[in-house]
């Protein structure tokens, strides 16, 4: 009976460290020429979260830049096309994967996402993310974004969008798989860069991403 208990307390030690394992929050820093930011990858879609993850510690994103900067949209990166060290091979194949959209989750202002092309299922693209800018809306302004693409923007949400902004109309297209926590001022400065008609900018704006343990991250924070 006591080899039994022992057994069961093994079992059950192991079960919630294989959930612990799997419930616990990734970040990853983002570092440019014009500052850093922390950003908190969400474990609602893990998918999204995972593919992200491989690609920084396989410092695929590294050899990518931010190559379309749209003041009051989005930042975008982690293009193939964009590479500026052409020296560099990077092998692994751009495809799709399925959208996770969750109704909680949405393009407020520091919000990240992944990009994707116009196929009919919404998928995302592997490697292409972007950060929203976005900007302020009235009420007035979302309720005309309701009734254009016949959704509902919750109360909570509503707030958010009309204090501190984002990009609505976004929401329920695009897969929303993480937020900046600290650091959202490298937004201004990197949508303050000199860009062409396009969003392309005149000096390139490189990247490099890291995976944080958790007291970095509390390090990072204070």
């Amino acid at each position: 009976m006591k080899n039994i208990k022992q057994l069961l307390v093994i079992v059950f030690s192991l079960y919630v460290n294989i959930t612990y394992a799997q419930q616990e929050i990734k970040y990853v820093k983002i570092e440019t020429e014009q500052g850093s930011c922390i950003v908190k990858l969400y474990n609602e879609t893990p998918v999204h979260r995972d593919n992200f993850i491989k690609l920084v510690k396989g410092g695929y994103l590294n050899r990518t830049t931010f190559n379309r900067i749209l003041k009051g949209f989005v930042i975008q990166g982690g293009d193939p096309d964009s590479l500026y060290d052409r020296s560099k091979s990077l092998n692994p194949e751009q495809y799709w994967i399925k959208p996770e959209f969750n109704a909680e989750l949405f393009h407020k202002r520091g919000a990240v996402a992944m990009g994707r092309d116009g196929n009919s299922a919404k998928e995302s693209f592997t490697t292409q993310f972007y950060i929203v800018d976005g900007k302020k809306y009235t009420n007035d302004q979302l309720e005309a974004l309701e009734k254009k693409y016949g959704t509902h923007i919750p109360e909570a949400q509503r707030k958010v969008y009309n204090n501190i902004g984002g990009t609505p109309g976004l929401d329920h297209d695009y897969t929303v798989f993480g937020e900046i926590i600290k650091g959202i001022n490298l937004i201004d400065k990197i949508t303050a860069q000199k860009v062409n008609k396009d969003g392309n900018p005149d000096k390139i704006v490189w990247m490099k991403l890291s995976v944080l343990k958790l007291q970095e991250v509390v390090k990072e924070m204070k």
